[in-house]
């Protein structure tokens, strides 16, 4: 089915915002910046870190089954450090990666289910109050309808849509057996990437962390600006 204008351009619109704040976090780190940071990341680093060092691959197993149920708990953090750890050589990269992407398909199949038995009535009657609307669950609905292989497996290898993706594939009833089947292999490299990236920087390993955590104040501003065309399009719907 094809897109409305007014999905194309709200498509259009994020994909610009994701767009320039990748380019000018990139700037900042590139010409080194210094902005204000929230301390988000750094707080949500410290609090990763911490629950590996305690609790090793079950920290890693239950860290990575909520990054992928809906909770904002970086993977872009819990890979890379996971590594780190296998480069000291007190875990196994192997099995650091396999232990995630079970654990991803777990969190994946809590959302999944979570979209399928009730995620459309709750989202129809509480949505507004997280700028949803059920112009996006019909949008959900037809684009995994008819893209639901591809979605899952490019969503899962991407920042933070990773992380929600399978909530909508609920909602739009994604065939159960495909979705686990994308979710593990589009899970698998971007688990692998990280993991290795991780291992190869050994002790500088929280560049990765540094690169999101010197510009974290332009993806808080990218994320207003994004509500705030919610609640403007929504006056106007």
């Amino acid at each position: 089915m094809a897109l409305s204008e007014i999905e194309k351009k709200e498509i259009k619109v994020f994909s610009i915002i994701i767009g320039v704040s990748l380019i000018l976090a990139a700037i900042v780190n590139i010409m080194n910046i210094q902005l204000p940071q929230s301390g988000l990341i750094k707080a949500l680093s410290a609090f990763v870190k911490d629950t590996i060092e305690t609790t090793g691959y079950l920290g890693i197993f239950v860290l990575m089954i909520l990054e992928s149920a809906l909770i904002p708990v970086p993977s872009e953090v819990i890979m890379p450090f996971a590594g780190y750890i296998a480069y000291l050589g007190e875990m196994d990269l192997y099995l650091i990666v396999t232990i995630g992407t079970i654990a991803n398909l777990i969190g994946s199949l809590i959302a999944y289910y979570i979209g399928v038995h009730g995620g459309r009535p709750l989202i129809e009657r509480y949505g507004k109050y997280i700028f949803i609307r059920k112009s996006h669950l019909d949008l959900a609905e037809r684009l995994f309808e008819n893209y639901g292989e591809i979605l899952i497996f490019f969503g899962r290898m991407l920042p933070a849509i990773r992380t929600v993706i399978s909530l909508p594939a609920g909602i739009g009833k994604m065939d159960v057996k495909k979705f686990s089947i994308y979710t593990i292999i589009g899970s698998i490299p971007w688990n692998f990437a990280l993991v290795y990236l991780g291992y190869m920087l050994g002790p500088q390993w929280e560049n990765i962390i540094g690169f999101f955590e010197k510009a974290d104040i332009i993806f808080v501003a990218a994320l207003i600006v994004i509500l705030i065309y919610y609640i403007k399009t929504g006056e106007v719907e």
